[in-house]
C-alpha cells in the first residue's frame, strides 16, 4: 500500500524545523521616549522587543550585535500605543448616512469596518473599546486576533442595550409594520429580568463589555436626546449581571438624572456626560466612575447639523443644543476631580482623526501629559489591562508607536504618527 500522506508529513517535518527557535530581538533607538509612567522625556533610549513582547528598557543606544532588527527613531518621540475608549468601528458619518441600516448589507458593514480598523491603527491607536454595532465588532475583532485583518486590538460590547424607544433601539424611525417588538436579543429591554436576558445575550454572542444607554441621544432618529431611558433597577440589573460573568459596564449619558442612577448602579465609564451637574459631578467622585468625555464627536455632530439635510429633522436640533456643550462639561469635570479616560465617539467623525481629541482636551484646561496618560495608562487601567499594555515597560506588550517633535509641549504633534508597532509587528514606519 503506497504512503498517500508520507509528503505531507515530510512537508509538515520540515515545517517544523524550519521554525525559529527564538522570538525575534528587535532594536529601537528612541531619541526621546514617553513612557506613560513618568512625566517627563527620556533622552537616548534603547527599547528591546522580542516576540511581541517588551523585555527591556536600556539608556543609550544599544549595539546591533546579537539583535535580527533595528528601528533607528533617533529623530522621533516614542511612545505607548495609544488607547480610545470609546469608538463605532463599523460606521463613519456623511449625509444621509442614517439611512445606512435600510440599504446596507451585513458584508457591506464588514469591509467599511475592516477599513476603519486599518485606519484607525495607522493613526497610531493600537486598543480601541468599540461601544456599540450589529455584531460585524465582534467579527472584526476575531479576524484581527487571527491574523485575517489589520487594526487594533479591539474590546467590543457588539450591541449596545436599550430600552424600548431608546437610545439604541434599532427601530426607531421605522414604520410600525417594519419595528416590531424588538427584545433581548436584539439589545431592547425593559425590566430588570430582560436587563439581565440581554447581558447573557451579549456573553453568548462575544462580547467583551456592555454598553447601556442611560439617557436618550443625539443621533438616534427619536426626539429626547436626554431624558433617562433606564429605570435604577434595571441599570443595577445590568450591571450585577454584567459582573457575575466579568464585564464591566459603559454607559451612555447625556442628561444629569440618567448618569445619576447608572452611576449609582456601579457602571465603570460615563460616556459624553454632557449635562452633568454638581451632585452628578460628586457621584462621580464618590464612585470612582471614569468620563469619557468625547468633545471631538460634540463639536463635529453640532457642525454637521448646520448643513442642509445632513441629519433626520429630529435629530438637528439635538445636536445643535447638546454638541457644543461637552467641551465645557469636560473643563468642569476635570477641574472638580472627576477621573478622566480618554474617548472619541470614532463614527461620529471621519475614523482615523481620533487624535484631534487630545488638542480639544487641552484647550479645555488639561494639561498634555495629563491627556497622554489618559489614553495609556489610565485607560488600560479602565479595561483591566495595565499589565499588558498602556506603558513601554518591560513585560508588556510591544504596542509602540512614534511622532515628530514634542507631544508634551505641541499635542497636535499626534495627529501625525510615524511609526506603528503593534504586538511587535510594524505596521507602519
Amino acid at each position: 500500500m503506497k504512503h498517500r500522506y508520507l509528503p505531507v508529513l515530510i512537508l509538515t517535518g520540515l515545517s517544523l524545523f524550519a521554525t525559529p527557535l527564538f522570538a525575534q530581538r528587535t532594536l529601537i533607538h528612541c531619541g526621546n521616549l514617553f513612557d506613560g509612567v513618568r512625566n517627563d522625556l527620556q533622552r537616548d533610549v534603547t527599547v528591546v522587543v522580542e516576540g511581541n513582547k517588551i523585555t527591556g528598557i536600556q539608556k543609550g543606544f544599544t549595539a546591533a550585535s546579537g539583535a535580527d532588527k533595528v528601528i533607528d527613531l533617533k529623530n522621533k518621540t516614542v511612545l505607548p500605543g495609544l488607547i480610545d475608549m470609546h469608538v463605532h468601528i463599523e460606521s463613519e458619518t456623511r449625509r444621509g448616512g442614517s439611512y445606512d441600516r435600510f440599504t446596507q448589507n451585513v458584508p457591506d458593514v464588514a469591509f467599511q469596518a475592516a477599513k476603519h480598523a486599518k485606519v484607525t491603527l495607522m493613526a497610531g491607536f493600537t486598543t480601541v473599546r468599540d461601544l456599540g454595532g450589529s455584531g460585524v465588532n465582534i467579527s472584526l475583532r476575531n479576524a484581527i486576533n487571527r491574523g485575517l485583518a489589520e487594526g487594533p486590538r479591539i474590546m467590543t460590547s457588539g450591541k449596545s442595550i436599550a430600552t424600548t424607544g431608546g437610545h439604541a433601539d434599532p427601530t426607531n424611525g421605522f414604520r410600525r409594520d417594519l419595528a416590531g417588538d424588538p427584545g433581548p436579543i436584539d439589545g431592547v429591554i425593559n425590566g430588570p429580568d430582560e436587563a439581565r436576558k440581554a447581558v447573557r445575550q451579549r456573553y453568548k454572542e462575544g462580547a467583551d463589555v456592555i454598553k447601556i444607554t442611560a439617557t436618550g441621544g443625539v443621533l438616534s432618529n427619536a426626539k429626547d436626546g436626554q431624558g433617562p431611558q433606564f429605570t435604577d433597577e434595571e441599570a443595577k440589573a445590568i450591571v450585577e449581571t454584567a459582573k457575575d460573568y466579568g464585564m464591566s459596564v459603559a454607559a451612555h449619558a447625556h442628561g444629569a438624572e440618567g448618569m445619576k442612577r447608572a452611576i449609582r448602579a456601579g457602571v465603570t465609564t460615563i460616556e459624553h456626560g454632557t449635562l452633568m451637574d454638581d451632585e452628578a459631578i460628586e457621584l462621580f467622585k464618590k464612585h470612582g466612575t471614569y468620563y469619557v468625555p468625547t468633545i471631538i464627536a460634540g463639536r463635529t455632530a453640532a457642525d454637521s447639523a448646520r448643513i442642509m439635510g445632513y441629519y433626520p429633522a429630529l435629530v438637528t436640533p439635538k445636536a445643535l443644543a447638546i454638541g457644543p456643550k461637552i467641551q465645557a462639561t469636560f473643563t468642569k469635570a476635570y477641574k472638580a476631580g472627576v477621573k478622566i479616560a480618554f474617548g472619541t465617539d470614532a463614527g461620529v467623525y471621519p475614523h482615523g482623526y481620533n487624535a484631534k481629541e487630545f488638542e480639544y482636551m487641552v484647550e479645555g484646561g488639561m494639561p498634555p501629559v495629563e491627556c497622554l496618560k489618559a489614553a495609556t495608562v489610565v485607560n488600560a487601567e479602565v479595561l483591566g489591562m495595565k499589565d499588558q499594555i498602556g506603558a513601554i515597560e518591560t513585560g508588556k506588550l510591544a504596542d509602540i508607536i512614534a511622532v515628530d517633535g514634542n507631544p508634551l509641549q505641541d499635542i497636535k504633534t499626534l495627529q501625525q504618527v510615524k511609526f506603528v508597532m503593534k504586538d511587535g509587528k510594524v505596521y507602519k514606519q
